[in-house]
C-alpha cells in the first residue's frame, strides 16, 4: 500500500483522521464511486458518506485516482487517512470515508436547512463561502447583505473571487463555508477569518458532523448530511448526480456546537 502524498498541513483534515482512526479499524469498505458531482464511500455496515469531487483539478490524463487499489474490501483505516493527500481526488475519497464513519444519527441534531436555525435579521452581513443556490433567496429576504465568494477570475453580481474571502469575512456577523473546504485546504484560514462573526457554519454534503475534530477553531454549527439509503446514493453519484438528486435518500440536519462537550464514539458494531 502506498502512503497518501505527505503535507505539512496541520489543520481540520489532519484532526479528522485520529479522531475517526479507531472506528475506521473495525470495518470494511464495501464499495466506492468517484462521480463527477461526488465521491462516495459505502462501508459493510451500510453506512454512507459524500464528499465533492473537484473534478476540473483532477490530475493523471484518464487515471485521476491514482492512490492504492483496490479500494474495495480494504479497511476503512487504509481509505481514512486519504483525506491528508495534497491529491484533491483522494482526499475527496477520504472525505468520504470520514463521513460514512462519522455522519449518523443523532439525538443532538436539529432538521431542515440550517437558516432554520441562524436567526439572521436585517443587520447581519453574511458571507458565503462556495454557491449555495437555494439559500441565496431566503437569505437575501431575512439579511442586510449577502456576498458569495467562488471560484470566479471577475466579479460577477453577487460573486467575488474566492481569494476576497479571507479578507472579507470579518466584517461579516454570519459566515457560512462549504465543506469542500477540508479538501482544498482551506477550511482553517477561512474558519480564523470569520473569528468575529456571531455565526461560523461549516456547511454542505460534504460537512464531517465530528465537532471534537474542530479543536479549538470558533465554529458554532456544522450543517450536513446523514445518508439514509446508500443504494440510491451510490446510483446517483455513479450517474453524474449531485446535491439536488440527493433529496429523498439524505437527512439534512445540523449540529450546534459546543466545544466543551465533545460528541462519544460509538463502536461500529
Amino acid at each position: 500500500m502506498q502512503p497518501p502524498e505527505e503535507t505539512t498541513d496541520a489543520g481540520l483534515a489532519a484532526r479528522i483522521v485520529p479522531c475517526l482512526i479507531d472506528l475506521a479499524r473495525e470495518v470494511r469498505v464495501r464499495d466506492v464511486r468517484i462521480g463527477l458531482g461526488y465521491t462516495a464511500v459505502m462501508l459493510e455496515t451500510g453506512q454512507t458518506g459524500v464528499a465533492y469531487t473537484f473534478r476540473d483539478l483532477a490530475r493523471g490524463g484518464c487515471s485521476v485516482f491514482r492512490g492504492i487499489r483496490p479500494l474495495v474490501s480494504r479497511s476503512a483505516a487504509d481509505l481514512l487517512p486519504l483525506l491528508q493527500s495534497a491529491d484533491v481526488i483522494e482526499a475527496g475519497v477520504g472525505l468520504a470515508c470520514a463521513n460514512a464513519l462519522a455522519n449518523r444519527d443523532h439525538d443532538d441534531y436539529l432538521d431542515g436547512d440550517v437558516l432554520d436555525h441562524l436567526g439572521l435579521t436585517d443587520r447581519d452581513r453574511v458571507g458565503m463561502v462556495g454557491h449555495f443556490g437555494p439559500l441565496v433567496g431566503p437569505i437575501q429576504r431575512r439579511a442586510g447583505s449577502l456576498t458569495i465568494f467562488e471560484r470566479v477570475d471577475r466579479p460577477s453580481g453577487l460573486l467575488r473571487p474566492q481569494q476576497e474571502a479571507e479578507g472579507a469575512l470579518p466584517g461579516c456577523q454570519v459566515a457560512l463555508i462549504t465543506a469542500t473546504s477540508v479538501i482544498n485546504r482551506t477550511a482553517d484560514r477561512l474558519i480564523e477569518a470569520a473569528v468575529g462573526c456571531r455565526e461560523v457554519v461549516l456547511l454542505g454534503a460534504s460537512t464531517p458532523l465530528l465537532p471534537k475534530a474542530l479543536g479549538n477553531k470558533r465554529v458554532t454549527m456544522l450543517s450536513g448530511v446523514v445518508v439514509v439509503d446508500g443504494e440510491a446514493i451510490l446510483r446517483v453519484v455513479s450517474e453524474g448526480g449531485g446535491m439536488r438528486h440527493f433529496g429523498p435518500f439524505i437527512r439534512k440536519v445540523t449540529l450546534r456546537v459546543s466545544i466543551d462537550r465533545p460528541i462519544a464514539t460509538r463502536s461500529m458494531k
